[in-house]
């Protein structure tokens, strides 16, 4: 009645709806249900009898097979009369012919597809395997976590008997094997980071299955942490050998010199995984080449022939040069195109938007180009040189060509080039890149007057060229024969067919639309773009100047219509125009962007033609006035009954209501970007008091971690704007801010500094909400630096006044603060007293947020008062808040403190889980000091589960942080560590 599992022999959907709709469950408890209805399934040993027949999966168990199941070899007396007795019952309960009596035995039958937990899993495991075998992990993965999922606690708990004992041992080892089946394609598809917590505890709960040990080394070192992936292996041997007096198995040994020997093929998984569409690991992302591409046929070759020698070299570069809309892009991508057969392993393409005022970071295309390849968000490292690193050695092997496009200068490519035997690169600059190492450089002129002509003809069509033949040489004359600008003459004459030639060319003659210049740098883009520019009529033309002025990378349909003071209806429309003359780009459903050089072409028009000159501020004051209107809401629906939005300055344009802060939420972290490219746009008097005003409503964005960095520049810059403008009332607030997003990344001497610069500003500013928020962000960093006595003055001055103002939630929060310093200096009943009050309030108000932060100030008063569940409780409940509020950093502090908290109860193994996962959420935010606390919290727990070696590895990784900051922790991490290791 044992064995492995296997596909059941009758699963096919029974021809009775009600039979259908029985369902059962042996992956935990043993029940069972009618459609949603639990049934009665009696005693325990009813119970054990119904999972001795569904575990037959249809197959007949005789009477004498049940009783050997159910009590072993010695039954009771009366036990035949017992396993009737249990059978008629059941039979009562299920449906009719379900529990049938055939050759003085019993089955289960004409149960439904899936009707039974373990045959689903059965099945789902067999789709697995069917689909890792095919190479298609993605939906293996996916499908052996649906099949673990259906486990529910223990298989069988409850149920007595030597059948149900071994059932039990066999569906656990069997739930075992799945694991490390999914985490071993885990691994393989390079989500190492996220499988390192799971793997912690895992080999905690089963120390000795070694398989779980390799798993968690190779994770680790995957992770770039390779002394504790080493630690985990000297943990093992000394397990193995006191408990069972033998050495880890050849495997785990070969694996431990690998590492030693810093194996290149561990760097990578063992073979490659089919990952999801939107993360192809053979990229192809050429933009189309154009059909009609002309000319150029020399430098094609000559081109053509340097990508031909990548391979046996160590790397092709072409860098073509030229003025803006000579043709460099589309010779580039005609080229690469020809030469995709040559480069197998994929064609990598990124605008990097160097002729604009803001050129693409390298750090962010690598970033961009390792998730081409097949790198996980979790793998890629946060520094420029260690992405380039990474993305070398991810092309080593590979043949494929990176098109590097409208390139600032030299410095920008470099990291981006592949450096690598067989991978080439195509660079297009507007300038000459003379100091581009090893480049084969190529200057791109304009077309010759035969050409120019012939791309022009190929787009109109020969018939109306042939007939007005001089009229087209004007034409193409006027355009300077560069490409682009011919290309958009000759679209707008092709798209309308009631024009002559000839008319077009009289309209290029006036040079009132033209610039007077057409051969030198962007007075050729400029005067390209006048073609389309004057077709405009004139309200698409003021929205072509307006939309031009606002910085970011993109705008919404929303803030457009902002800038233009229009409907969004009428807004749309006017932008649906501009992307079908190709002046403005359809970057997504409801987001627009101008080409860089467009963009620079629509201010100069601006400049020119809007008049009065004052629309062009009253246009930026409507954008700025937008974002100060639909963040103070954004900050509101997290916040009810909070009194900033009170002192916020008053915008005269209103912005976006929201139904839930769900949408609030997605609001915010999507216009990000441009929300603060505004900010920063708006730093001059006029704009500055409601640019900073902006930043303290969008608080969240630096709160959270999303956008930590940007917020923090863009904080130093409006202090600066304000200090400059010697307005005290706007510095004030801009270093309220700065000091808070010092704090979030853990700069704390940084942020005490802009602190107390604030306070000093406080009585010449007038402003109390000023007051409240610099005691309360002052009295939060002096507890981050241990000075107790000023922490808990600021605070109690930050009460006081939020008390005057009718603030409640600041006064919570003020409370929960104070609550954190009582703790600090031995409170605790107090600490739990002032939490709780801070917490009921938030409540009171209905913040789900704010009310997170309260739980989590009570949850680590709770825990020092010795109330380990009350804690627990509290801490998972604001666990739960900030992972629905994308409170990445809360998020990650929480499971912090759980783990401090499972330390403190005996947990080690969820301790370990949890740290784990508090370091995947804090990577590249919330500074070093809190990831040193994490680490030494990890050592704690991995001390406990008997991995000693990985424990001493992390606790030194902290003292060397601590060390750097000149952090007291110092202190305990090297208490911590042994003799040895400390010298």
């Amino acid at each position: 009645m044992d064995g492995g599992p296997r596909v059941p022999e009758q699963r096919r959907p029974s021809s009775s709806a009600e039979a259908a709709a029985l369902r059962f469950s042996v992956l935990g408890p043993v029940r069972a249900w009618r459609e949603e209805e639990p049934l009665n399934t009696g005693s325990p040993q009813q119970r054990a009898l119904l999972a001795a027949l569904l575990l037959r999966e249809g197959r007949t168990a005789t009477a004498a097979e049940l009783i050997d199941a159910l009590w072993g070899p010695e039954p009771p007396s009366q036990a035949l009369a017992a396993v009737r007795t249990y059978a008629s019952r059941l039979r009562k309960v299920l449906d009719p012919g379900v529990l049938v009596s055939e050759s003085g035995g019993y089955a289960v039958r004409r149960l439904g597809e899936g009707a039974l937990d373990l045959a689903a899993a059965q099945d789902l495991a067999a789709e697995a395997e069917k689909a890792k075998n095919g190479g298609d992990l993605c939906h293996a993965r996916d499908v052996l976590n649906r099949a673990l999922a259906l486990w529910d606690g223990e298989p069988l708990a409850g149920v007595p008997g030597p059948y149900a004992d071994a059932q039990r041992a066999r569906l656990e080892e069997w739930r075992l094997q799945l694991l490390e089946t999914r985490l071993d394609m885990d691994l393989e598809q390079g989500c190492h980071a996220e499988a390192v917590s799971e793997l912690t505890a895992l080999t905690a709960a089963h120390p000795l299955r070694e398989r779980l040990r390799e798993l968690l080394m190779l994770a680790l070192y995957r992770s770039g942490r390779q002394a504790e992936a080493l630690a985990v292996y000297a943990d093992t041997r000394r397990l193995l050998a006191e408990e069972l007096g033998v050495d880890p198995r050849p495997g785990l040994r070969e694996l431990q010199q690998r590492i030693l020997q810093a194996d290149p093929a561990l760097a990578e998984p063992s073979s490659p995984a089919a990952e999801p569409p939107a993360v192809p690991v053979r990229p192809a992302q050429l933009p189309a080449t154009v059909p009609d591409f002309t000319g150029r046929s020399a430098f094609v070759t000559e081109l053509s022939e340097v990508l031909a020698s990548a391979e046996g070299r160590v790397m092709a570069v072409s860098a073509l040069a030229g003025i803006g809309g000579v043709g460099k892009t589309t010779l580039a991508v005609h080229v690469a195109h020809q030469a995709r057969s040559a480069f197998p392993d994929g064609q990598l393409y990124v605008d990097l938007q160097g002729a604009g005022s803001r050129a693409a970071e390298p750090e962010t295309v690598l970033g961009s180009f390792l998730r081409a390849l097949g790198t996980p968000d979790s793998a890629i490292p946060d520094s420029l040189d260690d992405r380039a690193a990474l993305y070398r050695s991810v092309l080593d092997g590979r043949r494929v060509l990176v098109l590097l496009d409208n390139a600032k200068d030299a410095a920008q490519v470099r990291p981006l080039l592949p450096g690598t035997e067989g991978c080439a690169a195509l660079v297009t600059s507007r300038v000459r890149m003379v100091d581009l190492a090893g480049a084969h450089l190529v200057d791109l002129d304009v077309m010759s007057p035969d050409e120019a002509l012939q791309l022009f003809t190929k787009i109109v069509g020969a018939e109306r060229v042939a007939t007005e033949r001089e009229a087209a040489l004007d034409v193409v004359a006027a355009c300077g024969f560069l490409p682009l600008a011919i290309r958009i003459a000759a679209s707008r004459l092709a798209a309308r067919r009631t024009w002559t030639v000839s008319v077009l060319a009289a309209k290029l003659a006036d040079e009132r639309r033209r610039l007077d210049e057409l051969q030198a740098g962007d007075l050729a883009v400029k005067a390209t773009f006048e073609l389309g520019y004057g077709q405009l009529e004139p309200t698409q033309a003021r929205a072509f100047r307006l939309l031009g002025l606002a910085d970011g990378p993109d705008i919404s349909l929303a803030a457009a219509a902002a800038v233009l003071d229009l409907p969004q209806e009428d807004t749309e429309d006017l932008l649906e125009a501009l992307v079908d003359t190709s002046l403005l780009e359809s970057a997504a459903p409801g987001r627009y962007r101008f080409h860089d050089l467009v963009r620079l072409y629509a201010r100069a028009c601006a400049e020119r033609d809007e008049q009065p000159p004052s629309e062009r501020e009253a246009a930026l004051s409507r954008l700025l006035d937008f974002y100060l209107a639909t963040a103070a809401a954004v900050y509101l629906i997290e916040r009810p009954g909070d009194r900033l939005v009170d002192h916020l300055a008053t915008p005269e344009y209103p912005g976006l209501a929201f139904d839930d802060r769900h949408a609030a939420q997605d609001w915010l972290y999507s216009e990000a970007v441009s929300l603060l490219a505004c900010v920063r746009q708006s730093a001059h008097p006029g704009m500055l008091r409601r640019a900073v005003d902006v930043l303290w409503a969008a608080i969240d964005l630096a709160e959270s971690g999303a956008n930590s960095r940007e917020y923090e520049t863009v904080a130093v810059a409006l202090c600066a704007a304000a200090r400059v403008a010697e307005d005290p009332c706007a510095e004030v607030r801009a270093l309220i801010t700065l000091a808070y997003a010092h704090s979030l990344t853990g700069r704390f001497d940084l942020a005490d500094e802009e602190a107390g610069r604030a306070r000093e500003l406080t009585d010449s500013s007038h402003d109390p909400m000023a007051d409240c928020w610099s005691s309360n962000v002052g009295g939060a960093i002096a507890a981050y630096q241990n000075r107790h006595e000023d922490a808990e003055a600021h605070f109690t001055r930050a009460i006081e006044h939020f008390r005057a103002l009718g603030d409640r939630p600041g006064e919570a929060s003020a409370l929960c603060n104070l609550s954190r310093v009582h703790l600090a200096t031995g409170r605790a009943e107090s600490a739990v007293t002032l939490a709780g009050q801070g917490t009921a309030m938030y409540d009171d108000m209905g913040h789900d947020l704010k009310g997170a932060n309260g739980r989590y100030a009570l949850g680590l008063a709770l825990a020092q008062s010795g109330k380990l569940a009350q804690a627990t409780e509290c801490l998972q409940q604001a666990l739960v808040v900030f992972r629905d509020s994308r409170q990445r950093l809360w998020e990650g502090m929480t499971a912090f403190r759980l783990a401090e908290l499972d330390v403190t109860a005996g947990r080690p193994a969820q301790a370990a889980s949890n740290a784990e996962t508090a370091l995947t959420l804090l990577r590249g935010i919330g500074g070093e000091w809190r990831r040193g606390n994490v680490l030494t919290v990890l050592g704690r727990a991995l001390n406990g589960i008997g991995q000693l070696d990985r424990a001493q590895v992390c606790w030194r990784e902290a003292l060397d942080i601590f060390e750097s900051l000149g952090a007291p922790e110092a202190d305990e991490a090297r208490s911590l560590l042994t003799p040895t290791q400390v010298a």
